[in-house]
């Protein structure tokens, strides 16, 4: 069991998890901004799902930008909605943390049935985790669909503006620029 100094190191990357918590929380009628045991427990359920208890001793000053941005999602998830939306989930995320986030956000989708929109700036990423894509360009949409089907020459010079070739690679098609 761990000692007070960790329940309360914990608490200090938990307030940032537990804020996103509490805000959904005090607009219901039947929490009125109180936490429950149960959303306690959601709160270290989405730390541990984010892989962040090795940084519950830090303040969140003392986060790197990638786990603050961990942290973030934690936030969103523990409110445990049907949707999730996510602004640059990959911001400040080096490519295994980006990775791994993306992988964590496809099995939220797959295993607990939410729906994840997440702005993405990296079209393979956005190719190898989605179901469905939506292209913009100038606040636009421009293309939207399947990966399949976005991930095309033609359609990528139309969201661009540039020549981007394409190759499928273990099933998945990868847009090559350089």
């Amino acid at each position: 069991m761990p000692g007070s100094n960790q329940k309360l190191a914990i608490a200090m990357l938990a307030l940032m998890v537990t804020v996103g918590l509490l805000s959904f929380s005090m607009v219901s009628s039947v929490r009125k901004g109180r936490l429950t045991t149960t959303d306690m427990n959601k709160v270290e359920q989405a730390i541990d799902y984010l892989n962040l208890q090795p940084y519950a001793d830090r303040y969140l000053d003392e986060l790197s930008g990638g786990q603050l941005q961990r942290a973030f999602v934690a936030m969103v998830l523990c409110q445990d909605t049907d949707y999730v939306l996510l602004d640059e989930p990959l911001n400040n995320l080096d490519m295994p943390h980006a990775i791994a986030m993306m992988r964590q956000l496809r099995h939220a989708a797959d295993t607990f049935g939410k729906t994840v929109v997440a702005v993405l700036h990296d079209i393979n990423f956005a190719s190898s985790y989605s179901d469905h894509i939506v292209a913009m360009r100038e606040g636009r949409v421009v293309a939207q669909g399947a990966p399949a089907t976005i991930i095309q020459p033609d359609v990528l010079k139309t969201i661009y503006g540039i020549d981007i070739g394409v190759h499928v690679i273990e099933g998945r098609p990868v847009a090559v620029c350089y």
